[in-house]
């Protein structure tokens, strides 16, 4: 008997037995879903997430106030580090400008805790108002929706405008234009002149489109007498290296606060790509994760395989024997019951690779607000097929080895 022929009697006898063959090609399938579907998913939300690093480049940085307030020098406590001010701020932003052409975005926290009002509706204290230049949406990736951007103008003469996060938008006025619109907060009466579009977050919060932004000197008179401690976001031309842009950034800063020689930063440099690293080493884990419960779940599913197999076998024993005694060799016995085996797990597979598929890239969209688009990890779905076949092989051996070696003669008389 040839190999297509052998094939073909395998197939025959899935066909027998469809209702034992659908249920253990359901369990293959759900290891191939728990393993590609994990993986799919990761590999959905780094793609999400790269994607908007690399839209504000990969040279970006972002100089922030040193969160530890006590540095440690030989054991002993060192200075506090003061807040970076608006002056050291701005002079930074001129200077690096000047120098490299780059985009650079001066903005602080104004309150994460405020009120916002208009008319007779009103939202949670829990929007965050920021203080921003005209530079801040594009660096930080927003994009205006409707009306226009905080511009120079209203930067330099401390105008009481406000752009609007999407959400905070949709609360205080529906389906409603908020162009042209008058909110209040903070004692203050302010003109909306922009409404930004959905922005999201990973991991599906909403903080970027609970947001109001107001220009730069029209969030320090908000906070009057309390000061204010600024962040500085720079994305220079792609053309220059990120170790050296950052260093030459560490150095004109360090001159700006006037850090001595010897003494630690007393501010923090937080590179994008760093947290691209960071984010790969996270998903690395989550891959490994995915990994062994795939597996995990395979290895149940090929006990279960195998068991199924071994009644096969017992319940073909009076089949087995005829065919011996018709002249078939133990090696084709044992490759007929080896290709039933790894075709109940390629039919298994195969199912298991859509779900996967599938659920992947739903959670992938759920978690990036539906920014990481459809993913097809071809590395995973060929990796879920050799793995189909070898459970197939390691299931069906044995009981291809026990049918191999039954005695045609016991095996006719077998009832």
């Amino acid at each position: 008997m040839n190999i297509g022929e052998n094939i073909r009697e395998g197939v025959r006898s899935i066909q027998g037995n469809v209702l034992r063959t659908v249920l253990t090609a359901m369990i293959i399938a759900i290891g191939i879903t728990s393993l590609v579907g994990i993986l799919t998913a990761v590999d959905g939300i780094q793609k999400s997430v790269s994607d908007t690093f690399a839209e504000l480049g990969t040279n970006t940085f972002t100089i922030v106030n040193n969160s530890d307030p006590w540095q440690r020098n030989r054991g002993r406590s060192a200075r506090i580090n003061p807040p970076v001010t608006f002056r050291e701020a701005t002079a930074f932003a001129g200077k690096f400008k000047e120098k490299y052409d780059a985009r650079v975005s001066v903005y602080a926290n104004v309150s994460g805790a405020v009120e916002v009002k208009y008319g007779s509706k009103k939202t949670n204290p829990n929007i965050n108002v920021v203080g921003i230049d005209e530079d801040y949406l594009g660096i930080k990736g927003y994009t205006v929706g409707k009306g226009r951007n905080v511009n120079k103008s209203d930067i330099e003469n401390t105008m009481n405008v406000a752009v609007l996060g999407q959400e905070l938008g949709r609360n205080l006025f529906g389906d409603l234009d908020p162009v042209g619109k008058h909110i209040s907060f903070l004692g203050g009466r302010f003109l909306v002149v922009g409404l930004l579009d959905k922005k999201g977050e990973l991991g599906g919060g909403t903080g970027s489109d609970r947001i109001l932004l107001v220009p730069l000197t029209t969030g320090r008179a908000l906070a009057a007498n309390r000061a204010l401690t600024y962040t500085i976001t720079a994305s220079p031309p792609d053309v220059l290296e990120g170790e050296t842009i950052v260093e030459e950034a560490r150095g004109l800063m360090r001159n700006v606060r006037n850090d001595q020689i010897g003494q630690d930063d007393s501010f923090l440099i937080e590179r994008a790509d760093a947290l691209v690293k960071e984010l790969e080493n996270v998903t690395g884990y989550l891959r490994i994760g995915g990994f062994v419960i795939g597996i995990i779940t395979l290895l149940g599913a090929s006990i279960a395989l195998m068991n199924i197999m071994m009644v096969s076998v017992t319940e073909r024993t009076r089949e087995i024997g005829i065919r011996k005694s018709l002249g078939a060799t133990p090696g084709v016995i044992r490759f007929q019951f080896l290709s039933e085996a790894v075709i109940i797990c390629l039919l298994g597979g195969f199912g298991g690779l859509l779900l996967g598929l599938l659920i992947g890239n739903v959670l992938s969209g759920v978690i990036s607000q539906g920014t990481a688009g459809f993913v097809f990890p071809w590395l995973w779905m060929i990796l879920g097929i050799l793995v189909c076949i070898i459970v197939g092989v390691l299931s069906g051996v044995y009981p291809a080895v026990k049918a191999s070696k039954l005695d045609p003669i016991e095996a006719l008389r077998y009832e």
